[in-house]
């Protein structure tokens, strides 16, 4: 689905909340793709190297070399494993694997086919063994993940049947004396009456944001298929280019959405210059990727470095369910990025 919307500029702001939204998953996302990256890179110069033995004449190697190398290799593929999205990880520990597989052919030039062939199968099995390490502790991780997750839905649940059930009762109960104090007080000065307006509209704006908040809470608030009702919303002062390739389950549907929600209030408050928002959200490779880039400048010495909840939260909670979100300047503006497993 493809589309343009409409949106309001926003009253002017602080240029742009840079330091929390940064800080929230670029180092770990950037210290695991360079994982990934490292483990691929030096299987392939290992395997080169073991190449150029017999290609060049080479004969004998070093033994205590051989085992350091080996070491670090079988490290990187552990780590590969354990940290790294299922395709990055299922290259790189191959390369990497195969590069232990075949280290000792240095060795051993020339020999007997018989003895290469053993002596390569025997060291495979390290490589197997490393592989065995990375995905047990790769499903380790998943289940502390899921654990956590399924505890913070459980505190979110727990939040919201208290808002409903306390907040929102009290709340109600301030807004009805309000309309009664209008009916039954009889002719009221015209300050007190239009005070009590004001209560009660507050009143009634206070019970839709608990509303929302609730059902938000309870995981039934809306997914990418709002997207468009969003984008509609923003304003006529911006326009906001909206693409969704994707239809991921409820959960994940509903995080996307708070992440676009999120990343556009930011464009209201610290991006007035702001004329283009794009917003996108794909499925690619397992991932729900959610990206809203716009044009209304990057950050400045003078921003602020925290801010509230915001990104930074959202960050925390797609680490929580094995996501990311990094956010910084882009081009002429500002963007965020979410990653979220499908």
């Amino acid at each position: 689905m493809k589309r343009d919307g409409r949106a309001r500029a926003g009253a002017p702001g602080a240029a742009r909340a840079a330091g929390a939204a940064r800080a929230v998953v670029g180092t770990e996302a950037g210290s695991v793709a360079r994982a990934a990256v490292v483990a691929g890179g030096a299987g392939v110069v290992s395997l080169a190297v073991t190449l150029a033995h017999p290609l060049a004449g080479w004969t004998g190697a070093n033994v205590v070399a051989l085992v350091a190398e080996v070491a670090v290799l079988l490290l990187l593929t552990v780590r590969t494993i354990r940290h790294s999205p299922a395709r990055q990880a299922a290259v790189s520990a191959t390369l990497s694997g195969a590069a232990v597989a075949l280290i000792l052919l240095r060795a051993i030039w020339p020999g007997p086919p018989q003895l290469a062939l053993g002596a390569c199968s025997a060291w495979a099995m390290g490589a197997v063994a490393a592989t065995g390490i990375g995905l047990y502790l790769r499903r380790l991780d998943d289940n502390r993940r899921r654990a956590v997750e399924e505890a913070t839905r459980t505190q979110r649940l727990g939040l919201a049947r208290d808002l409903h059930d306390f907040v929102a009762h009290d709340v109600n109960g301030m807004l009805v004396q309000a309309q009664a104090a209008q009916v039954v007080a009889g002719a009221l000065p015209e300050p007190v009456a239009d005070a009590l307006r004001r209560i009660e509209d507050a009143g009634q704006r206070a019970l839709a944001s608990l509303d929302r908040t609730v059902h938000a809470l309870g995981e039934r608030g809306p997914g990418v298929e709002g997207l468009e009702r969003l984008a509609d919303a923003f304003s006529p002062g911006v326009r906001v280019e909206l693409t969704v390739e994707a239809a991921p389950r409820r959960e994940v549907s509903s995080l996307a959405y708070r992440v676009v929600t999120e990343a556009l209030t930011n464009v209201r408050r610290h991006a007035p210059r702001a004329t283009v928002v794009v917003v996108e959200v794909r499925e690619e490779g397992g991932m729900v990727r959610v990206r809203v880039a716009d044009d209304g400048g990057g950050s400045s010495p003078g921003t602020r470095a925290g801010g509230g909840f915001g990104l930074a939260g959202l960050g925390d909670l797609l680490k929580a369910r094995g996501g990311r979100l990094t956010a910084g300047p882009h081009g002429g503006g500002w963007q965020v990025v979410a990653e979220i497993p499908a």
